[in-house]
């Protein structure tokens, strides 16, 4: 695991689905997809608090190969948006869930 500028990256195991539009312009782009969940129950207090971390919601995941052909899913730490939007350990736990995700994806 790798924590950088607040975004926590794992190895993974599998593969990257997906095209890269970047083709249809004539550049290429290792492969790399964008997961995007969303629960309004858990989003709306944390916006509520703090209306401009919906610039971070929903949360994403960011699956990307390397050059060498790793696969990495890579996320915003939960406690990288707590400082950054001064959240309540309350309000974190709404986000905290995506470690969770992430690790359950990676079995």
């Amino acid at each position: 695991m790798n924590a950088n500028n607040g975004i926590i990256s794992q190895l993974s195991p599998y593969s990257v689905i997906g095209t890269a539009e970047a083709k249809k312009v004539g550049l290429s782009l290792r492969p790399t997809q964008l997961l995007l969940f969303g629960n309004p129950e858990a989003g709306t207090p944390l916006m509520v608090a703090e209306p401009t971390i919906a610039l971070d919601l929903p949360l994403k995941i960011l699956a990307w190969e390397t050059a060498d052909g790793k696969v990495w899913l890579s996320y915003n730490d939960p406690d990288y948006l707590k400082q950054r939007f001064s959240l309540s350990d309350e309000l974190v736990k709404n986000i905290a869930v995506i470690a969770p995700l992430v690790n359950q994806a990676l079995r």
